[in-house]
């Protein structure tokens, strides 16, 4: 079974270390702090290989030269794999993809899925055998990366391909948002007693100082506003004739809240 190491960095983000201990191969899932990947990495005793970046931003891709050059100084391969359309805007880049390509690590497979609108060429990754996604910034626990570069159209559409994913599927978002992602989403939504439970549950977490990443798809589908934009309910307090125009209006709530 792959092995997901996940730890702090920065001021609010995640690392994820993903490891095959069959083949002994170790993904970055980006890379916003070489040198705590290489530290936590090291003390795993894991071997680092790839990087699979979702998306350009240094958050998420700052890292890429500095690991890379650390894995040759050690004797070793890195290959950094990245999307497409983000590509020019990323460094050390040895492939490109795009929706619905397969990257691998040992025997395991991941398809890249297409979810655009944080950046034009935002990409996730899901294995599916995993049940695991690693979505960036396209998705958080309540939320959602808000929309720099694409149009509300593009990140419904992203929204719809991650909604259609098998629910039992964890979403590995990068960023510890979901408290403030949360009092958004009452606000949005505030008869929605699933998000009730859940928002308690968050500030227990939180209190405790514990992640609250990982996550379900499964309670993301009941209680993150922004994939309910095509529920009737939702449409109905945020206006909206299409999901799109729905998501619009809650995106633009959430970027004043």
């Amino acid at each position: 079974m792959l092995q997901v190491h996940q730890f702090p960095c920065l001021s609010d983000n995640y690392g994820f270390l993903l490891h095959d201990p069959a083949s002994g191969e170790t993904a970055c899932i980006d890379t916003p702090d070489a040198e705590e990947y290489l530290q936590q990495a090291a003390a795993k005793g894991w071997r680092i290989t790839q990087i699979w970046n979702t998306h350009w931003h240094p958050d998420h891709a700052g890292g890429n030269e500095a690991i890379k050059a650390a894995c040759q100084r050690d004797g070793g391969v890195c290959t950094v794999t990245a999307p497409l359309l983000d590509a020019e805007k990323i460094a050390a880049v040895d492939r490109t993809v795009r929706d619905g390509d397969l990257v691998k690590l040992g025997e395991h497979t991941a398809r890249v899925i297409d979810v655009s609108g944080h950046t034009m060429g935002h990409i996730a990754y899901h294995l599916a055998e995993s049940a695991m996604a690693f979505v960036g910034d396209s998705v958080f626990a309540l939320g959602c990366g808000r929309m720099f570069e694409g149009t509300a159209p593009q990140f419904w559409d992203s929204l719809a391909r991650i909604k259609r994913l098998p629910a039992d599927t964890t979403l590995y978002c990068a960023h510890e948002y979901t408290k403030a992602n949360a009092a958004f989403a009452l606000h949005a939504d505030p008869g929605n007693d699933a998000l009730i439970d859940y928002a308690r549950e968050i500030d227990a977490k939180r209190a405790a100082g514990e992640p609250t990443v990982p996550f379900p798809l499964a309670r993301e589908l009941e209680t993150n506003p922004f994939l309910r934009a095509d529920d009737p309910d939702m449409q109905a307090r945020w206006g909206g004739d299409a999901p799109h125009e729905t998501f619009a209006a809650l995106r633009a709530a959430k970027d004043s809240f």
